[in-house]
Formats: C-alpha cells, structure tokens, sequence
C-alpha cells in the first residue's frame, strides 16, 4: 500500500513538473510574440490578412506565421524593408543546420510569401528572399512512388469497418492525384456521377474538374449510399468519421500510415521507403507520365500552378534505362 502511494506521489510531482515546464515554454513563446507584434504588428497583421484573401489552408497559414516570426526574431528590430538577401541566408543556414534542406526550403518560400503581401499592402519595396535561390538537393529529389502492382498490393491492406470509405480515399489520392487536403473538403455537391468527374477545390482557391476512372465512380457511389449520418444535418462532407462529424486531415493521415504499415511489414522491399498520402499523388502523376500522358495534361490534372513542379515526376527509373541500352548495338567489328 505505502509503495503504490509512493509511486503515486512521485507520478503526480513528475506530471506537475512537466506541466511547469510546457507553461512556461508556452510563456515564454507568448511573450516573444508579443514583443514581435510591438515592432513588426503592422507587418504580421498584413500578412494573416494576405493568406486568407490569397486562399492558404489553415495550416499552411499557421506553419507560414510560425516561420515568419522566427525570420523577424533573427532579424532583432532591423526594419523589415532594410532587410538585405545577407539577412535572409544568415537565418536560413541557422535554420539548416537543425533541420536540412527540406525545413530551409519551406522558411524560404514563408519568407518569400511574406514580402509579397507587404509589397502587395505597400509595405515594403523589394523581395530579398527572391534573391535567394531553394536547395538543389531538395530540388533535383527524386520523389517517392510506388510502381503500380506495388500500390495495388498496398489496397489489400486496408480494412476494417470502414473499409469502403477508406478504399475511396486511397483511390482518389492514387488514380485521381487528390491531396490530402482535397479529399477531406470533398463535398456530396462535388461528386457530378453523370458527367464522371469530381470538382476539387484545391491550392490557391482554385477549382480543378477531374475525370473519375469508371471502377471509382462505382466505388464513390457505393460510399455515398453508405455515407455515416452526419451528426449536424447540414454537414455536406463526403468523407464522414464514425462520430458524424468531417473526416478530418489528420484522421486521413492516421488510416494512410496505419495502412502502408502493416503493407511494410510484409513486403521488405519497401520497409525503407517514407509512404505516406503525398506519396500516393506522386504514383498517380509518375504512372500517368510512364504511360505517355503530355505533361502539360499531368500539370492540369496535378493542379500544379507551374509546369516546374510537374517536372519533378519525369524521373527515369531502372527499367526504363535498361530498355533503353538494349537499342544499342555495338558492331561486332568495333571490339575485334
């Protein structure tokens, strides 16, 4: 009995001490941002204005906002139209040096973002960030993607009570090319089953009318039919959780990760491969590109606003080398 009490009083003052500690993390991040809006409020409130006007997602605005006021802490009250291009690649290469390219990349497009909106609000007069050229390494990644029997295989790992719904889900990532975000705004309205397309509202505010594959418009209406009664009757979401309300991005997420790991566990050969629901977009767009799709019908359909971000799936894989060197012919004559 004393030693259960015990362990009990030391789990409480462990659990005290913890919750000390997160609040003070959470003033201290408070307090900074405060300070920050003291000399840069016009600036910041500029810029929340900006992304939602510009259609930014909820979390791309608050990942932006996060990034942009640690740019403005680095800049310690240098005014934010005195910044110089020496400013902005001091804070990235402090930033890659804890995170990599990936992270110093993402600062840099938040950074870019955000002097846009204050030359758009007047704000300031130049763009120092756009001197500033991304990562090549991130750039010339080769994406991750799984080849198209892989990815089938991948379904047969999904299931459960929802089994359906979820099956749609990973089809409209895979044969449609829909974001994560994009499968969890699809509304009832959007799915138009006598025209075989679905209307997706995706990056930018931009709507982008894509052709349904015949086996997933029969896939979609059996989901519709089967469609969780919405806990608030004027809910239109075409994806419903259990509990009535929208499917939400994170739950996407969950039913994706819980799916390609048990896949992994049964096939070796993609144990060290990052799959996720981004990963699934990339298959569609590289199996569209293996099967001779024009580019410029890939971006369309990609809802990529440049042709450069479509590029990035125009990768060349083994196979496709090893075709290609079985056309050359070496003369005999040549190695005598």
């Amino acid at each position: 009995m004393f030693c259960a009490l015990s362990i009990l009083v030391d789990y409480i003052r462990a659990a005290w001490a913890g919750f000390r500690h997160i609040t003070r993390e959470v003033g201290t991040f408070l307090a900074r941002h405060h300070e920050l809006d003291e000399v840069y409020g016009e600036q910041t409130h500029a810029f929340r204005i900006w992304m939602k006007q510009a259609g930014y997602t909820d979390s791309t605005q608050k990942e932006y906002q996060r990034e942009v006021y640690g740019y403005l802490h680095a800049l310690d009250g240098l005014a934010v139209d005195k910044a110089a291009k020496m400013n902005v690649i001091a804070h990235l290469v402090s930033k890659q040096q804890a995170a990599g390219d990936r992270a110093r990349n993402r600062t840099l497009s938040a950074i870019r973002a955000f002097y846009i909106a204050l030359i758009d609000f007047e704000l300031a007069q130049r763009n120092p960030a756009l001197e500033v050229k991304k990562s090549k390494t991130e750039k010339n990644k080769k994406p991750v993607y799984l080849e198209e029997e892989e990815l089938v295989e991948s379904f047969s790992y999904i299931d459960g009570r929802y089994r359906s719904r979820n099956m749609a889900i990973f089809l409209l990532m895979s044969y449609c090319g829909l974001r994560v975000g994009e499968v969890h705004r699809l509304n009832l309205g959007d799915f138009k089953r006598a025209k075989g397309m679905i209307e997706v509202f995706g990056k930018g505010r931009k709507w982008n009318e894509i052709p349904v594959p015949d086996a997933l418009l029969t896939v979609l209406s059996d989901v519709e039919q089967e469609r969780i009664t919405p806990y608030r009757e004027k809910e239109d979401a075409f994806f419903v959780s259990q509990k009535g309300r929208r499917l939400s991005i994170r739950q996407i997420q969950k039913i994706a990760a819980e799916t390609f790991e048990a896949f992994k566990k049964q096939n070796p050969k993609v144990m060290d491969m990052k799959l996720s629901c981004h990963k699934l977009r990339h298959t569609f767009a590289t199996m569209l590109l293996k099967n001779g799709v024009d580019i410029r019908v890939v971006k369309e359909l990609m809802g990529h606003a440049s042709i450069e971000t479509t590029m990035i799936y125009t990768h060349v894989n083994d196979s496709q080398k090893k075709q290609a060197m079985s056309t050359i012919r070496i003369p005999s004559q040549a190695i005598i």
